[in-house]
């Protein structure tokens, strides 16, 4: 059957060897294998790098079922901005134009965000006669509402709700709605104004655990070594990677580190990553001999760090939206056998706790987060437990060969059995 994938914002296999792929990267691939024809729509604009790829709307061919359609758009340098609802909105009204001119699919599956996107993927799915679904990751625009003071809510929500009327419009007309936990889910069917259905379900995100090649190992290991980091017996090593922006509690991080810096115990901070504020916290942590910004790494340096670190740090802010959730960096994390340290209350703290694989730190307290991590260096039968239940639950629950395949097959049982399914699709 021919499916469409609609998701912007993720790395796309065009963007290099070393590209991690995630959840619509991991699916298209899968779906191709299966025979199904996978048409994947995405922004010509890399969200990561804030630059574009192409200077055009493209069509990139990866094999004889598989193709990527890059959408041009204007492009923005900050997350949070009107640039970047500007940069949506576009990218919704070229999909628009565009989906008219291709064969019509089988199905639908588009991430929420974008609304703008998931509201004219809803538009055509009507139209053309075919089955949606709305796979929700964040809280759109409701994050907007967490950002600003609960005296100003009521005037931001006024200015948002245009987005909030196509939420509602994406939502109510879907087919079906799964998110990458259950209580998001639930949040997409509160928007859509109705009780869940058989075909609404959710879906972990799901995390390639993939060996590099010896070669690509052993560059990685001189990489790091020009760090001056060379073993696990190095000292204790919490890793970090990601995206250098607002989500991100850093501060309390580096406060942590300096608490740390000269004590008995040796610790030692790898912070990697880019983004609009790393030069703001390599500043902040200036004069820290136990903290090293490698910057932006490939799949290679991460899965080679994560084998040589203690324990993996998810520093979120406490947004309504990373509570309800299970981020894709701690189920990196738990794929190499990493306990956790996060600062998230919610979903992943649940899971933490059930699973025996991580600890909880207050965010904003670097004191209780250094207190924390002192009491894992000194209970090393401890840490080695909780690394062994992160492998356990990585494999059993989150390894991405085992969710893709469920969602795949979900796929192909949706247009068996939804009403819009045409008959001899699969």
């Amino acid at each position: 059957m021919r499916i469409w994938l609609i998701t912007v914002g993720e790395p796309l296999p065009i963007d290099g060897d070393n590209e991690r792929l995630l959840r619509t990267g991991i699916l298209a691939a899968m779906l191709a294998r299966r025979g199904h024809e996978v048409v994947w729509w995405s922004s010509a604009f890399d969200h990561v790098r804030k630059r574009h790829r192409v200077t055009n709307d493209g069509v990139v061919t990866l094999s004889g079922n598989y193709r990527i359609i890059l959408m041009h758009s204007c492009g923005y340098r900050r997350n949070i901005s009107l640039a970047r609802l500007l940069d949506h909105h576009g990218l919704a009204r070229k999909f628009a134009k565009m989906a008219i001119r291709e064969p019509a699919p089988d199905v639908i599956l588009c991430s929420m965000p974008t609304i703008e996107l998931g509201c004219e993927a809803v538009r055509y799915a009507k139209a053309a006669g075919v089955p949606v679904v709305l796979d929700v990751r964040d809280l759109w625009p409701d994050i907007f509402l967490d950002l600003v003071p609960s005296w100003a809510r009521g005037g931001v929500r006024l200015m948002l709700s245009p987005l909030f009327r196509k939420l509602n419009e994406a939502c109510t007309g879907a087919t079906a709605i799964t998110g990458i936990t259950a209580p998001i889910m639930e949040w997409g069917l509160d928007h859509a104004g109705r009780p869940r259905t058989g075909l609404d379900r959710d879906f972990p995100l799901g995390y390639v655990e993939r060996a590099p090649s010896s070669s690509e190992i052993e560059t990685a290991r001189a990489f790091w070594e020009s760090f001056g980091i060379r073993s696990a017996n190095d000292p204790f090593t919490p890793c970090f990677f990601g995206t250098f922006g607002r989500q991100f509690d850093l501060e309390t991080v580096i406060h942590a580190a300096r608490l740390l810096e000269g004590g008995p115990r040796p610790f030692r901070f790898i912070m990697c990553g880019s983004g609009d504020r790393f030069a703001y916290y390599r500043k902040l942590a200036g004069g820290l001999a136990n903290m090293v910004f490698p910057g932006w790494v490939g799949a290679a340096e991460i899965w080679t760090l994560m084998r040589m670190s203690d324990v993996g740090l998810t520093p979120y802010f406490n947004s309504i939206d990373f509570r309800a959730s299970l981020p894709n960096k701690s189920i990196e994390y738990l794929s190499a056998g990493l306990p956790v340290v996060s600062s998230l209350k919610g979903e992943l703290e649940k899971l933490l706790a059930v699973h025996a694989c991580g600890v909880n730190y207050l965010e904003g307290n670097p004191e209780d987060l250094a207190a924390t991590l002192v009491g894992l260096y000194d209970n090393r039968v401890r840490l080695k437990a909780m690394a062994e239940n992160a492998l356990r639950l990585y494999q059993g629950t989150f390894r991405a060969e085992k969710v893709y395949k469920e969602l795949g097959d979900y796929l192909e049982e949706l247009v068996r059995v939804s009403p819009q399914g045409r008959e001899g699709a699969i």
